[in-house]
């Protein structure tokens, strides 16, 4: 039986908005490219505690710490925007702003994965992954 997901990124969400709900402090997924640097992208922004990767026999893990024992998740709502249905693509000065500038937009550009705030700085537009706050 494959476990392979159509949309990696919805799935890594999901699973750190459920491990989130019930308490849990660490989220162990499979690893991707993709998956490493939305989550070092969500870490460096104070979302997430620590990233990292655990090698393994048929694919490495990423191992997600959400929250430190006795501490608060920092993440209220992640939502992805773009789907495999629907891909969600902007220019620069299409960006939305999350919460009056107080949460956080992913945007895969040419240049890789960035937030929002930095997109519109280097004045790159591309699809947009998710939202966090």
């Amino acid at each position: 039986m494959s476990l392979q997901s159509t949309d990696p990124i919805a799935d890594l969400l999901t699973r750190i908005r459920n491990a989130a709900a019930v308490g849990k402090t660490e989220v162990r997924v499979p690893s991707s490219k993709l998956k490493k640097v939305v989550a070092e992208a969500l870490k460096a922004n104070n979302y997430l505690t620590d990233v990292k990767i655990e090698p393994g026999k048929p694919r490495d893990t990423l191992v997600i710490t959400i929250n430190k024992t006795g501490e608060n998740c920092n993440i209220n709502e992640i939502t992805r925007m773009s789907k495999p249905g629907r891909r969600v693509y902007v220019k620069a000065n299409e960006i939305p702003k999350v919460k009056s500038g107080r949460g956080l937009v992913l945007v895969s550009t040419s240049r890789g994965v960035v937030t929002g705030h930095e997109a519109v700085k280097q004045k790159l537009g591309g699809e947009l992954l998710l939202k966090v706050y």
